[in-house]
């Protein structure tokens, strides 16, 4: 794990000794693990102590993702396929597409069963997705620490190596 060492300030609010260097992750650096259906997710960073968590997903054909609220923003790059929300299909995320999601909306991610290949996406979100089912009722509640205890267990039951996954804060 790369663990990012928190700054350190002197009597000014500036810091003084903080991660002063990039970290680069090649596209095998951290294993994807199976969503269930053949889609994966690679967890390639969290920052626990702003809520954020940056993943790399491939659905398959087909895929769909439970209804979920956003309580803080997204950012989505679709980097091959295509997919849309179930709530306004007419806006097609194709290769290429840039995304903003702002904190508060409501949507159920769609790939549709008619797509040739699969889906490539890379999302930074912000706090959490708030999983509900179609009454609204709440279901499950995914964020960054539950994304990471969920990703790093998967990875030890599976016997991968996610020691290269970007963690900023400490897990409670």
């Amino acid at each position: 794990m790369t663990d990012i060492a928190e700054p350190k300030t002197g009597p000014g609010p500036v810091p003084t000794v903080a991660l002063n260097h990039a970290i680069h992750l090649g596209e095998s650096d951290l294993p994807e693990i199976d969503l269930g259906d053949g889609s994966t997710l690679q967890l390639l960073q969290v920052d626990l102590n702003i809520g954020l968590w940056v993943v790399r997903t491939k659905f398959q054909p087909g895929y769909q993702v439970t209804k979920h609220y956003h309580t803080g923003s997204v950012y989505a790059v679709t980097l091959a396929g295509s997919w849309f929300y179930k709530e306004y299909p007419d806006y097609v995320n194709t290769a290429g597409s840039y995304l903003f999601e702002p904190a508060h909306s409501v949507h159920t991610l769609m790939v549709g069963a008619d797509n040739t290949e699969v889906t490539d996406v890379w999302f930074a979100i912000h706090g959490s997705n708030v999983n509900m089912d179609d009454d609204g009722n709440v279901i499950g509640i995914t964020d960054a620490q539950s994304i990471l205890a969920t990703y790093r267990g998967r990875c030890d039951e599976l016997g991968l190596d996610c020691s290269s996954l970007i963690v900023n804060g400490s897990q409670s």
